[in-house]
């Protein structure tokens, strides 16, 4: 079925999927963390292997404070932060400034703010906390499209020391993310590589992973690796969309017209379940079994 070979290429290809991914990720943390702010205790050090910045009980109702602001409004969240700042907040008020402008969907301001309190927490002794400001301005600048920016950022990041494990995989997953839009495959997969061995669950990595294989022609490693982000999470639209992509580019019609037919079934009306159905009106008509 040579034919099908340049269904993908054909496609408009303003849309990836792992775009979508990232973003559903990123849409589902934030209203997490709103929900957890105002309502979880402050996180002791030893406990903070999720990626969030510890806060010592010195600074905790403070910053609680601070959020809670920031989520009711962001320009509250700001003034909080910029007073608590010049009270002795510490690199915790612009933490706390950094969320509020990310909020506001304001990256440049994030950015300054979160690489400020990274700088801070430096001159303090704090080099894991640096660490983890440092990844939050790398991916504001992500959000704000500047891959190059990122890219600097988690690199300074990841000098600082991060912990194995989550925090130092969903890092180097991000970089790599911002590699790929800077065209730099090799080194996205070598990032890619690290984060599938520090978060090994997280389907999002092997997605990524599988989608950067497609384009770089790896098509045994492109079918391993996605067939692992559907077993993690067979209920992803994004995922379903790359199940399909990759197989209908390796002749397998009936595997893309499923995965593509799912994706569709899970979320018709996403960028995701669009593009499947666009995939789905250029295969040909399915054959009826006797």
């Amino acid at each position: 079925m040579p034919f099908l070979l340049p269904l993908l290429l054909l496609a408009p290809q303003g849309y990836d999927p792992e775009i979508e991914a990232v973003m559903n990720r990123k849409r589902k943390e934030k209203a997490e963390a709103a929900a957890s702010a105002a309502a979880a205790p402050p996180v002791a050090p030893a406990q903070a292997s999720d990626g969030r910045i510890p806060v010592p009980d010195k600074y905790a109702a403070k910053f609680q404070a601070c959020l809670d602001q920031a989520v009711e409004s962001p320009e509250k969240g700001v003034a909080f932060a910029q007073q608590w700042r010049i009270d002795g907040g510490s690199f915790y008020a612009r933490n706390c400034m950094g969320f509020a402008y990310a909020r506001a969907e304001r990256w440049a301001p994030a950015i300054v703010s979160f690489e400020q309190g990274a700088d801070e927490a430096e001159r303090g002794g704090e080099m894991v906390q640096s660490g983890r400001l440092w990844a939050q301005a790398g991916n504001a600048a992500l959000a704000g499209g500047d891959a190059a920016k990122a890219r600097d950022d988690f690199d300074a990041a990841l000098a600082r020391g991060l912990p194995d494990g989550v925090e130092k995989g969903e890092v180097h997953l991000d970089r790599a993310r911002a590699l790929v839009a800077l065209n730099d495959s090799k080194g996205a997969r070598d990032s890619l590589d690290i984060a599938l061995e520090q978060v090994p669950k997280d389907p999002l990595a092997w997605l990524l992973s599988a989608t950067l294989a497609r384009r770089s022609g790896e098509m045994k490693l492109a079918q391993a690796h996605i067939a692992r982000a559907v077993q993690l999470s067979p209920d992803d639209a994004s995922v379903a969309l790359e199940e399909g992509n990759i197989a209908v580019l390796t002749d397998q019609e009936d595997v893309a017209r499923s995965a593509w037919q799912r994706a569709v079934t899970l979320a018709a009306d996403s960028p995701a379940g669009k593009a499947a159905a666009d995939n789905l009106s250029r295969l040909p008509a399915a054959k009826a079994t006797p």
